[in-house]
């Protein structure tokens, strides 16, 4: 089901670095309730980010977000922009959120929860899968979403803490086979 959202990542990824341009897809009309998406490039097969960018909120369409979640991860400025030689290098994966809700660091539970911090003097993100991949405790895990936004350790004492759960779904190679991600 969700195979038809990494495709049209996948798609968006590839004519955005190739410079063309392509009208909004026709896609699966579940994919129009408003919801949030994050698209992550990693190399392939050594698995290193290359550019991950989102909509964290669901203020517009699955698809919509998708797009736009897929364009900026070719353009993610913590690294160059995506180029076409890149294309078969790469592996598109696509976290589908539910929707940010207040909470506290004792009901976080590593592998299911995405959490956002918000800041007077920074806000930052890190997806569900995040402390996983690296295999971070959960003090490890509010240290590092803290530095993700810009500010020091233990402000997520002082912030607002939002927790989000995600379906994540990936290409096993470039332009291949698509599988959920499981914790």
């Amino acid at each position: 089901m969700y195979e038809e959202l990494v495709k049209l990542a996948r798609n968006v990824v590839d004519n955005y670095t190739l410079g063309k341009k392509k009208e909004r897809p026709h896609i699966s009309e579940e994919f129009e309730r408003k919801q949030g998406a994050f698209c992550t490039l990693n190399t392939y097969p050594d698995g290193q980010l290359r550019g991950c960018i989102g909509v964290p909120y669901p203020i517009m369409p699955l698809t919509d977000a998708v797009i736009e979640a897929s364009r900026g991860a070719c353009r993610d400025p913590r690294f160059p922009p995506l180029r076409p030689d890149e294309l078969n290098k790469i592996t598109v994966e696509l976290s589908v959120l539910t929707e940010p809700k207040r909470t506290k660091p004792e009901e976080i539970v590593i592998g299911r929860d995405g959490l956002i911090i918000v800041h007077e003097f920074g806000t930052g993100l890190l997806l569900p899968q995040v402390p996983i991949e690296f295999k971070w405790n959960m003090r490890e895990y509010l240290k590092n979403l803290c530095y993700k936004a810009g500010l020091s350790d233990g402000c997520w004492k002082s912030g607002e803490l939002y927790a989000f759960q995600a379906k994540v779904y990936k290409e096993v190679e470039p332009h291949g086979k698509v599988i959920e991600w499981k914790p």
